[in-house]
């Protein structure tokens, strides 16, 4: 059966093996690839025999080495900041690169109960047997501390913060008590974990200071120049095209950059040039949904048109990803278009699409 998406350790499984052949460096106990190995294979690279590692993180290099050189620590890894700035992708890639498995995952939400960090028990097994290891059902922490991988904790501040607190003692002693057998599980070498948070959303819960002693926090922030952008951009829609095999041809780079451009003047609440202020809308108009409207664009290209990115194709995309409040967010949309992308002679079509959609 093939799936809508690989695990990165899948996907990547050449890039992967290529990196541990060359790999000469020193390996922290159960690590796959040395640090180095790790931060090339998220930054990318040409190795030593010609082999060309393709990036999966364009940015800051130093952030990246900061938080590979985190996991080699005794200190747990916090990756923070606005959502769209890859934490959960850079999460998983980290995952698979240093364990060889990004799977031992925990997603955070308003309903996660200490169970969910800890472990839960097969009630059949513990009514016939009473409890005993047999009937208890360990959790991906649990089971990454047995095995010395890596855990992953998406929105860790969705998570109630009396709950949060349960990683205390997994994070400072190294240790999952297990009262009712009278026992414990310690974890094995190269176990770690790697938590996301942002900072830009409502119904997160504030992480306590002894939670948050317990991480190294590295803030991942939005590209810093439209350039970047618009290769992250180019890049992820190149890619998650040929996974969805959209029947459409690869966006042009001037319409690439045009999403890019309304994306990161209305975020700024400035005009590229400097000249104009505009309002900024209520959503956060990240990298992320940038990809998301191109690929939506793609898509009604590809099947309800010529194959080929219209303006038209991408009006819906950019009145959904800005337009989040209807009557506040409309206001700023439509402000936009008339004193904004009107007097852009370039952008006549998109103006147009927009203001008939609107």
């Amino acid at each position: 059966m093939s799936v809508l998406r690989q695990h990165a350790e899948i996907q990547f499984a050449q890039e992967l093996d290529e990196l541990r052949k060359s790999d000469t460096r020193q390996r922290p106990a159960n690590w796959v690839l040395s640090p180095w190995a790790v931060a090339t294979y998220l930054l990318g690279g040409k190795l030593e025999n010609g082999f060309e590692v393709t990036p999966k993180y364009i940015g800051s290099r130093r952030l990246i080495e900061i938080a590979v050189a985190t996991l080699a620590t005794d200190r747990a890894l916090l990756l923070y900041g606005v959502p769209g700035t890859a934490k959960s992708w850079v999460s998983e890639h980290l995952a698979a690169a240093v364990a060889g498995d990004s799977t031992r995952l925990l997603q955070g939400t308003a309903g996660t109960s200490e169970d969910q960090i800890r472990y839960s028990w097969n009630y059949a097994l513990l009514l016939s047997k009473g409890p005993s290891r047999e009937a208890l059902v360990a959790s991906p922490m649990m089971r990454a501390m047995e095995e010395g991988r890596i855990a992953r904790i998406e929105e860790l501040t969705r998570i109630p913060s009396d709950v949060q607190d349960t990683l205390i003692t997994v994070l400072s002693e190294k240790m999952l008590p297990i009262p009712e057998l009278n026992s414990e599980v310690q974890a094995a070498r190269g176990f770690n974990v790697i938590a996301t948070a942002n900072n830009r959303d409502k119904g997160v819960n504030e992480l306590s200071s002894a939670l948050k002693r317990r991480f190294n926090t590295v803030i991942l922030p939005l590209p810093n120049s439209e350039d970047e952008e618009v290769q992250i951009v180019q890049k992820r829609v190149a890619e998650l095209g040929r996974a969805l095999e959209l029947p459409a041809e690869p966006p042009a780079l001037k319409e690439v950059r045009r999403v890019v451009q309304i994306f990161r003047e209305l975020r700024s609440g400035l005009t590229a040039d400097g000249k104009t202020k505009v309002k900024s809308p209520t959503g956060t108009l990240s990298t992320a949904e940038a990809i998301s409207v191109i690929n939506n664009g793609m898509s009604l290209a590809g099947h309800f048109g010529d194959g080929q990115l219209s303006a038209t194709d991408m009006a819906s995309g950019l009145l959904g990803a800005v337009v989040k409040d209807p009557v506040q967010d409309g206001v700023v949309w439509r402000e936009y278009l008339e004193t904004v992308v009107k007097e852009r002679d370039e952008w006549k079509d998109l103006y147009r699409a927009c203001r008939d959609l609107a």
